[in-house]
C-alpha cells in the first residue's frame, strides 16, 4: 500500500493543499470533493486504489487546508474554482487523467472535461449530478435564492451551515448510523466555523444556479465525446436522486450505474465496495 503524502501547490499565488498517493507511472486519477467537505472525505478510498493509480485529491479553494481568500480577493464561483483546479492539474503534470467527482466536485470536474475533453480518460460520478431530474425538493430553498437573491433568502440558507445540518447530511438515509465516523463531521464543522466561511458558502449556494444552467453543455459533452463513465450512487441521497445517475445512460449508453444502500456521503459506509466497483470498471 502506497503512503499518502500531504502537499501544497502554488497555483498562481493561491495555496492549494492536496493529498497524493501511488506511483507517477500509474494511470492518473483526480479526486474532487464536495460541500462542506475536503479531500479528507477520500481518506478510506485512497489506500484502496493507490497501488493502481497515481492519485491526487486537492482541497478546493475556500475548503479544507487550501487558501480561503476574502471575497474581495477571490470571486467564489464555480467557474473560478474550476479554473483554479484546471491550472492545478497543469502544474502537477496531470495531462491525461480520470476524474472522480462528488457533489461540488462534479460541476468543477465537468467544466474541466468540457474545456479539455482530450485530457479525460474516464469519469467516476459519486452522487455528482448533471441532470435536472437528479435535483430533489431539498434544493427548493436554494432555488428561491437563485430566483430572488434577496438578503432574506440568503439568510434563510444559514441553517444549511449549522453543525446539525452537517451531521444530517452524513447520516440521512444510512441504515446503520454507527458506521458513520464522527470525525469527518467534526472536521467539516470546524472548517465551516472559520471566520468568513459562511459567506463564502452562501456565495456558492447562489452560484450553483450556474451549474444547472450548464447541464445542457455537460450533456452535449457526454453525447459528443462518450467518456467512459461509472456512476456509484448512494441511493438515499436527500439532494441528488437516483434518476440523476440513471440519466447518464441517456447520453452515454455504455455508462455503468451502481446504487448503494446509503446516503449522500457514500464513502463513509461503502468505500470498499466503491473501490471494488472502480477496479472492476477499469478491469484492474
Amino acid at each position: 500500500m502506497s503512503s499518502i503524502r500531504y502537499r501544497h501547490a502554488d497555483v498562481d499565488g493561491l495555496n492549494i493543499f492536496y493529498r497524493e498517493s501511488g506511483s507517477p507511472g500509474k494511470p492518473k486519477l483526480l479526486l474532487l470533493h464536495g460541500f462542506p467537505s475536503s479531500g479528507h472525505m477520500f481518506r478510506d478510498l485512497i489506500p484502496l486504489l493507490s497501488e493502481d493509480f497515481h492519485i491526487v485529491a486537492p482541497d478546493l479553494p475556500g475548503f479544507g487546508q487550501s487558501d480561503m481568500p476574502s471575497r474581495e480577493q477571490f470571486n467564489y464561483t464555480f467557474d473560478h474554482i474550476a479554473d483554479v483546479i484546471d491550472r492545478f492539474t497543469e502544474i502537477l503534470g496531470f495531462d491525461r487523467f480520470a476524474i472522480y467527482v462528488f457533489d461540488y466536485g462534479a460541476p468543477t470536474g465537468f467544466r474541466i472535461a468540457v474545456k479539455h475533453p482530450e485530457r479525460i480518460t474516464a469519469i467516476i460520478s459519486q452522487n455528482g449530478n448533471a441532470y435536472e431530474e437528479g435535483l430533489s425538493d431539498g434544493w427548493n430553498p436554494i432555488r428561491a435564492y437563485w430566483e430572488n437573491p434577496s438578503h432574506a433568502n440568503r439568510e434563510a440558507l444559514r441553517g444549511f451551515l449549522a453543525p446539525e445540518a452537517t451531521r444530517w447530511q452524513y447520516t440521512h438515509g444510512v441504515p446503520d448510523e454507527s458506521l458513520i465516523s464522527p470525525d469527518g463531521i467534526a472536521l467539516d464543522n470546524y472548517y465551516l466555523a472559520r471566520k468568513g466561511s459562511d459567506d463564502v458558502q452562501l456565495d456558492l449556494f447562489l452560484d450553483y444556479s450556474s451549474n444547472v444552467a450548464l447541464y445542457p453543455t455537460f450533456q452535449t459533452y457526454f453525447r459528443t465525446h462518450r467518456p467512459r463513465l461509472l456512476a456509484v450512487w448512494g441511493k438515499h441521497d436527500p439532494f441528488f436522486l437516483p434518476p440523476g445517475a440513471e440519466a447518464f445512460k441517456r447520453d452515454i449508453p455504455q455508462a455503468q450505474i451502481q446504487f448503494f444502500d446509503t446516503g449522500h456521503f457514500a464513502l463513509e459506509t461503502h468505500a470498499k465496495e466503491i473501490a471494488q466497483a472502480i477496479r472492476q470498471f477499469f478491469a484492474i
